[in-house]
């Protein structure tokens, strides 16, 4: 009775030990809701009330509101928020970051624990040495074993801990009651293959790679938003401007046409005059009507990159809030190179996969080699009559048992970890020449981008003067007009001279801005440039 009292303390312990092994388990790998990376703006602060609207406003669209003026960086704002493209992306490095966490589980030590009870009976007979009769027989085992497994994050180690404990009935002749059992260690280290590098460290090195991988995709693409916000923001703007200056071309129009009707009335000109005008009114008409199309058109190319929900900001009209200067910017190169290839991300990214596949090669030579393992054991075993005796020979130690040894393993040819290493080298070569092409390329761009940034600068100037010309021109026209020396066929040329004049002006101030913005991305500051920073929420 005190025995099977024991046994069943044992078995409690054992329920009890279970089942916070499954707890510890379920509270580990229990997974939360992704963490989103995001960018802020780091030039805001909390009581800023425009910071505040976008924050507690986030669609920015109000019920029943008709027009929203925006400036560039409120529109920035909304976009860092809401972009899918940002929104999407950002999820990445917290997909990463779990792949990583998930690439330590080897390392986390197995517990293991089992349970067994085994029942065998034989019938009675008789001798047939000595013709004397036995009896039945029966016999009742109970197996118990329990341990830990797992292995070491430095050096490869595997080991293992383990105890067992049998428990036999019988009643062969005499009733029998016997306890036996052993508790130990063993591990196993790796001398060559698997101890400076083993698959689990590697994919450890490599999930790292791939977090900063992910987190630099992360900012190319809020760069990338960035600059196509500016972009469309300053096309916008080009839009509106466009769109009074054709209204400024069908007013004089209808004026030239209002004249030539009343000097065809007195007969100071021929009619032919007059329905030049009105082709030209005409056309100036059709001109304003593209040209309040294209409007709408900019507006929705920014309403897609600042929101989420199009159908709220769909009526919507936005007006930007600022205008276009042509500030000289200070676009030296030999330092714009060096900041391109300093902050460029997808010249890091390079950069990091050729890390990464340092580690790959790193791994593979090292399964070249041979395995070659040192094993190691130690334990104690016990055999009495009852658990509590046989737990002090485990105590006592009077039944050691212990071994060491070394395993060598080695295939005849190794042909497929020859050649998957060669793979590995031969593919950090491929990157190494990518590498140095994205190099290449960021400096080609910077370099392009810098000269149409200076092109477009000296456009402005250029513009601003032929918008000059063309005015005195066509003022000059019309007073000869008045005085019957000019045809009004002259004056209207003047005026679609003057008209394209003016839209080249303001075209080039809006490709002078997208420019400089075009200069930030391929130089990779463009977060510097609008104050943002990425973080985790």
């Amino acid at each position: 009775m005190d025995q099977l009292r024991v046994w069943k303390g044992i078995n409690i312990r054992l329920k009890l030990i279970v089942l916070f092994a499954l707890g510890s388990t379920a509270a580990t790998t229990g997974l939360g809701h992704s963490t989103p990376y995001t960018a802020k703006d780091t030039a805001s602060e909390p009581n800023n009330q425009e910071y505040l609207q976008t924050t507690l406003e986030p669609q920015g669209a109000g019920k029943g509101e008709k027009e929203k003026v925006l400036s560039l960086k409120r529109s920035i704002r909304l976009a860092i928020r809401h972009n899918f493209d940002v929104q999407i992306q950002g999820i990445s490095p917290a997909i990463s970051r779990y792949d990583l966490r998930a690439s330590y589980g080897p390392y986390d030590p197995v517990f293991e624990i089992s349970s067994e009870e085994e029942f065998e009976s034989s019938p009675g007979g008789i001798n047939p040495n000595t013709n004397e009769p036995f009896p039945a027989n029966e016999t009742r085992t109970d197996r118990f074993s329990a341990g830990f497994n797992g292995q070491l994050p430095l050096s490869g180690m595997r080991y293992s801990l383990s105890a067992n404990a049998f428990k036999r009935e019988g009643n062969f002749i005499n009733p029998t009651e016997e306890f036996t059992g052993g508790a130990g260690v063993s591990v196993t280290q790796p001398l060559l293959r698997n101890f400076w590098i083993d698959a689990t460290r590697q994919q450890i090195k490599v999930n790292r790679k791939n977090l900063k991988i992910s987190e630099l995709g992360f900012r190319n693409q809020t760069m990338q938003t960035v600059t196509q916000v500016e972009r469309a923001y300053y096309n916008l703007i080009f839009a509106h401007e466009n769109v009074k200056v054709r209204q400024k071309a069908l007013e004089l129009a209808k004026r030239l046409l209002k004249e030539n009707a009343r000097r065809v009335e007195v007969g100071a000109m021929a009619p032919l005059e007059e329905k030049q005008a009105e082709s030209q009114v005409a056309t100036s008409r059709a001109d304003l009507l593209e040209a309040r199309q294209q409007v709408e058109l900019r507006e929705n190319a920014l309403k897609k990159l600042i929101t989420q929900q199009y159908s709220r900001w769909h009526d919507l009209e936005i007006h930007p809030s600022e205008t276009m200067v042509a500030m000289p910017a200070d676009l030296d190169l030999q330092e714009s190179w060096k900041e391109g290839l300093k902050h460029r991300p997808d010249l890091l990214r390079k950069k990091k996969q050729l890390e990464r596949q340092n580690v790959i090669v790193r791994y593979r030579h090292n399964q070249v080699f041979p395995v070659l393992d040192l094993t190691a054991s130690y334990g104690v075993n016990g055999v009495d009559r009852t658990f509590e005796r046989l737990y002090k020979d485990y105590e006592s130690r009077d039944n050691p048992r212990h071994s060491i040894g070394v395993v060598f393993r080695v295939p005849l040819s190794n042909k497929a970890r020859r050649n998957r290493y060669q793979s590995s080298k031969a593919s950090k070569e491929q990157l190494l020449l990518q590498l140095k092409k994205v190099e290449q390329n960021v400096m080609v761009e910077i370099d392009n981008a810098i000269k149409q940034a200076k092109t477009d600068f000296q456009r402005v100037q250029a513009t601003r003067e032929a918008r000059q010309f063309s005015q005195a021109a066509l003022e000059a026209e019309q007073k000869k007009l008045q005085q019957g020396k000019s045809t009004s066929f002259e004056v209207l040329r003047l005026q679609r001279d003057l008209t394209q004049a003016r839209s080249a002006e303001i075209r080039a101030l809006a490709d002078y801005n997208i420019s400089l913005a075009e200069v930030a991305l391929a130089r990779g500051t463009t977060l510097e440039r609008n104050n943002i920073r990425l973080e985790m929420e």
